[in-house]
């Protein structure tokens, strides 16, 4: 296989490792169509945090390199490959029904540039079926080649855990597939071949796109079960991780903690599912009914720390309420699908002014996304507030001194329970 030139499409929290990781044996070519992200990559920089800039540089190389990672958007500069990776998001639209366009427009690229014998792999999540009734008619159309005679495919689920240092690409077991038993078993030692933790070969393309949409709708579930929880234990005044810890004694008790569930995975991923069962006729009532729990999380945070405020007397209109976290996890800049966006907006909805400050994110992506002015810099804050809200637990916000910011009769809102107990009000 040393002779193997890889393409990588999308170079973003999942396209990048890979790419970087490949490069360390092979040619690799990294392509997106954001020219202001490859400029960016070239100067060792990448603002996802994923890679460190050591690292990203050690592997770039000019394109006459034998191995290496060579950056581009120029889709001439594709055609050299002979593997192709696909790594684009697959979102969800406003009706909450999946978004495959740039899946599509990713299958149109490559199908440009296909030739014989060459292969594509697909890492994106996307529904049991999508790759082989969706893309490869895509790549057919625009390469004139037939499907499993001179071109063949490939699925191996990306499962990139955003901020995570320790579980990075080449430490978690990656499941592989192919269109036929060959490039089944082509895959499976192409990724075996950089994979630390191992290879696991499904039986086929839709069981691997399958095994991907359920790890997450399986954690969406039970974040939902213990979400539901922390209502019903709120109504009898019962601390639900004191409830959580005393459970999480027994051996085979799955410890999952309440929050807010956002993301590009555990938030979207169950509505590809969801929707292609729905398509077949069948109603997924347990899936929804978790993705619906989840989703009502963050209005819920915002009413209770209006209830509490208003039992306090605090005046809740222009009151101002400063919410600390803005990223969908901690320790992380990646701020998609953040449901830290819900709170805001069910407080803003009571006529409170609502500040928010993140150390990882960047101001311009906030701005950009959710048209919000982040606070730069706790130095920038010149008033009190009312109440506090801790959406996500960031190591930074262990180390603020809350009172320095917050009127003496004041609530404090511990989404993720990352202070001390009694040093908050409310937690989930």
């Amino acid at each position: 296989m040393k002779n193997i030139k890889i393409a990588i499409i999308g170079l973003g929290y999942v396209g990048l490792p890979l790419a970087v990781e490949f490069a360390k044996k092979y040619k690799v070519i990294g392509f997106d169509i954001n020219a202001s992200r490859i400029d960016e990559l070239k100067t060792g920089k990448d603002h996802t945090l994923e890679i460190s800039k050591s690292d990203l540089q050690h592997v770039l190389v000019a394109d006459s390199a034998m191995k290496g990672l060579y950056l581009t958007n120029e889709l001439d500069e594709l055609s050299r490959a002979s593997v192709y990776i696909i790594t684009v998001p697959t979102p969800i639209d406003e009706n909450k029904k999946p978004d495959l366009n740039p899946l599509y427009k990713a299958s149109k690229t490559v199908g440009k540039v296909l030739q014989k014998n060459d292969v594509v792999i697909y890492e994106s999540t996307v529904y049991p079926g999508a790759t082989e009734e969706e893309c490869v008619p895509i790549l057919e159309k625009h390469s004139g080649l037939v499907f499993n005679k001179y071109f063949f495919a490939g699925y191996s689920p990306e499962r990139i855990n955003p901020g995570d240092k320790e579980r990075t690409v080449s430490k978690i077991l990656k499941v592989t597939s192919g269109s036929t038993p060959e490039i089944a078993d082509f895959v499976d030692k192409l990724y075996g071949s950089i994979i630390e933790a191992g290879t696991h070969k499904a039986e086929s393309i839709k069981v691997a796109e399958a095994a991907k949409v359920i790890e997450n709708a399986q954690r969406d579930i039970n974040i939902a079960f213990v979400n539901e929880l922390s209502k019903i234990f709120r109504l009898m005044d019962i601390d639900t991780n004191e409830v959580l810890e005393a459970a999480g004694t027994k051996w085979n008790f799955l410890p999952f903690k309440p929050g807010l569930v956002g993301g590009h995975c555990i938030g979207v991923d169950p509505y590809y599912l969801a929707q292609k069962a729905i398509s077949l006729g069948y109603n997924p009532e347990i899936i929804l009914s978790g993705r619906r729990l989840n989703d009502s999380m963050g209005a819920f945070v915002a009413v209770e720390t209006v209830k509490l405020m208003v039992k306090k007397d605090i005046p809740v209109k222009n009151a101002d309420v400063l919410v600390l976290g803005i990223a969908f996890k901690e320790n992380c800049p990646d701020i998609r699908n953040s449901r830290a966006i819900d709170i805001i907006e069910e407080i803003k909805s009571y006529d409170i002014n609502v500040d928010v400050y993140d150390p990882w994110a960047t101001v311009s992506a906030v701005k950009h996304e959710y048209g919000i002015d982040l606070i730069s810099s706790l130095s920038d804050i010149k008033k009190k507030y009312e109440a506090v809200i801790i959406a996500v637990a960031h190591d930074e916000f262990k180390e603020i001194k809350l009172e320095e910011y917050l009127e003496d009769s004041h609530v404090i809102f511990d989404v993720k329970s990352m202070l001390p107990k009694e040093k908050s009000h409310l937690r989930l």
